[in-house]
Formats: C-alpha cells, structure tokens, sequence
C-alpha cells in the first residue's frame, strides 16, 4: 500500500474473484444492472473497475432469483469486472411508500406497484448472496438530516444489531455462493461524534471485510462531513477498505482522499450527464449555454473518451437542445471518464508522493470556475 507522506492518503488493491480494484477508486453507478447511457464496452473504456448496483430495484425488477439463473449479475449484464451492491435501505426509506421500521426489519410498499414486501437483514443477505457481487452491504438505517440525538442514537443502535445479523446470516450462506463475497459493515450515527465513534468501534469488534461511511452528503455542512469523516477513518483498521457512501463531487472526492478514504460512488456524473452538467478540469459547465453556439473545440482538450476526440462544443450543445439521445450519451460518457480518471490521478500522485501538490494544482484550477461548489 502506498502513503502520502503529508495526508492520509493511500493507494492500495483489493482482490475479488472478478479481478482487482486499485484504489482510490471511483465506482459508477449502474442502479438497475445498467449505467445509464452506457454500454459494458463504453464503460471499460472510461477504465471504470467495479460498478455499483442496488438491492431493492433488483429486488423488485427483475428479481434475484431470475439473476441467480442467469448466473450473477456479471453474467446477466455483461460486465466481467467486479460489482458492488449496496442493501436497498436507502431506497426502502426514499422510495418506499408507508415503510414501517421495527426490529426484524422493514416492511414497506413497492413505489413501482405498491406490493408490499419486508426486508430484513437475513433476507438482504439472501437477496445479495443470490446477485453474486463481490462486494455486498448489510441492510442499515440512514437517519436523514437534521435529526436529535436520541433518534440517531436509536437509529444507530438498530443499525448495530442489523449488522451483527447480517454478518450471522452472511456466513451461514457460505455454500450458497458461487464466488467468495466480501461484506462490508457501515457506520452510522447522524452528525454526532460520539455515535460515529461508538458505532465504528462496535463494528470493527465484528469482524468485517472493510468498512462504509454512510448518512453523509446529506445536507450537512461539508466541514462537518470532514470533521466525522476523521474522526471515523481513527478507528477503522489500516489494512482494511474505507468506503464513502454517496459523495461524489470532484472536490468532496479529493478532500476525502485526503482523509483516507479509498472507495466512492455517486449520480453526479451520470445524472448530470444527461442534463448537459459536464465536468472539466476548469470546473462543470453547462454546455446548452449560447456561448458554446459557435465553440469548436473539444470539451476538454485534456480528455481522450470518445466524445472529446470526436465532437465539438457546439455539436454537444446541438445534440442537448434538440433533444436527441447521442447528446445524453456523450455527455455521461464524459463525466464517468473524467470522475474514473480523477480517482487515478490521485492513485498516481500518492505513488509518486506528490498528492498535496496535485491537489492544489486540481483544485487551483477547478474551483476558479467553480467557486460556488467549492466553497460551501
């Protein structure tokens, strides 16, 4: 593993049985077996490693079991490379009509066709086992924000006795398996040290495969996110995967990698792709906007995906503003490259020990268009 001498930051390398993840890492998000607008071909030459996927859609539509008999999610999909599934509780609580909580579980309606289901972490671990990913998550509550300290204090503590029962069922499933899984526990406990601290604590006592930071980026100021993301990453083993749930802005990315963190995912760039939001080294851009009408130039000279070698600014623009499918398709294209890409170049500077001068090269010219998203 390598280590900045200056940060915490590290570049390290994880084993799964569908090949090795370098990290940092970037993990695009393919919700439904699929990232939006992208082909498997299109994403491996992005240089995405691992994707994730989610549980409860799965769950739903088309079922586990139909993709346990297609053979895993790598089959059924095409993608030959790892895979992460995180547990569906996030979209239990988002999507989820009339969910109700208790101990065994979450009981709550389809938002699809309000058929009502329950999850529990024993049967999110079927469920996962079923999908076959080499990286799975135990089913958890993320206490949203603002809430008190007593419901994040409850909250967490169910979040505790789910993991520990999730880890039960995770091994009685061992023969289930096709491959070796991995899961990860997840730490909770709202924006309250002491709850983040204990709940790592108790974690780690587990015995997990690594370790997730979930119920950040959720509307809570980002020195505050800073500030329980280091208190967190103390008590986490050196020698194990850290895993920031959900934040993905260029700039939250490289301040987390800072912090040592290893592993991120987020709809930013596939869900801003398709909206015309790109990234660029000079910051995100709007590329409906009149001024690029008449700008021949590539998006980013800096970028070698198919669409920068390929189309100027004012086709992008074009395409976006008659509604045609190419525009969307270019444009996440582009964001996955350049999020992938941003998580190895930082990989390199911590190789070559130069992580801090890298960062403040990136963010020196990043945040000068960018100011609004850097400074809150």
């Amino acid at each position: 593993m390598g280590r900045d001498k200056d940060t915490q930051a590290r570049a390290g390398r994880m084993s799964t049985p569908h090949g090795t993840i370098d990290t940092p890492v970037f993990m695009p998000v393919g919700t439904q077996a699929t990232v939006k607008a992208l082909s498997p071909t299109e994403l491996e030459e992005t240089g995405a490693e691992v994707i994730l996927s989610n549980t409860y859609h799965l769950f739903l539509r088309p079922g586990h079991e139909l993709i346990r008999s297609m053979g895993g999610l790598q089959e059924f999909m095409s993608w030959p490379h790892p895979v992460l599934t995180d547990s569906g509780g996030y979209q239990v609580f988002s999507l989820a009509d009339l969910k109700k909580i208790q101990e065994e579980g979450v009981t709550f309606q389809s938002h699809i066709d309000g058929a009502k289901h329950l999850f529990t972490p024993e049967s999110v671990m079927e469920v996962e086992t079923a999908l076959g990913a080499d990286i799975i998550m135990p089913l958890d509550e993320c206490t949203p924000y603002p809430c008190t300290y007593e419901y994040a204090r409850e909250s967490y503590g169910l979040t505790l006795r789910w993991a520990e029962r999730s880890k039960r069922r995770f091994e009685e499933l061992a023969t289930d398996r096709r491959a070796p899984q991995a899961l990860f526990g997840i730490v909770q406990g709202s924006t309250y040290e002491d709850l983040r601290v204990t709940c790592a604590e108790a974690l780690v006592s587990m015995g997990f495969d690594g370790y997730a930071i979930g119920g950040l980026s959720i509307g809570e100021p980002k020195s505050t996110m800073g500030g329980l993301i280091d208190l967190t990453v103390a008590c986490l083993p050196e020698n194990q995967p850290r895993y920031l749930m959900g934040a993905g802005t260029p700039e939250d990315l490289v301040d987390a990698v800072g912090r040592g963190l290893d592993m991120f995912d987020c709809v930013i760039p596939t869900r801003e792709g398709r909206n015309g939001a790109l990234y660029t080294p000079e910051g995100r851009v709007n590329i409906s906007n009149a001024r690029f009408k008449e700008d021949a130039r590539p998006l980013d000279e800096t970028c070698g995906c198919y669409a920068c070698r390929t189309f100027s600014r004012s086709y992008l623009r074009h395409l976006y503003n008659t509604g045609e499918m190419l525009g969307p398709q270019m444009g996440t294209l582009h964001n996955v490259n350049f999020f992938v890409g941003l998580a190895k170049q930082m990989r390199a500077a911590i190789l070559s020990d130069t992580f801090v001068d890298w960062r403040t090269r990136f963010l020196n010219q990043y945040c000068s268009t960018t100011t609004k998203e850097c400074d809150t």
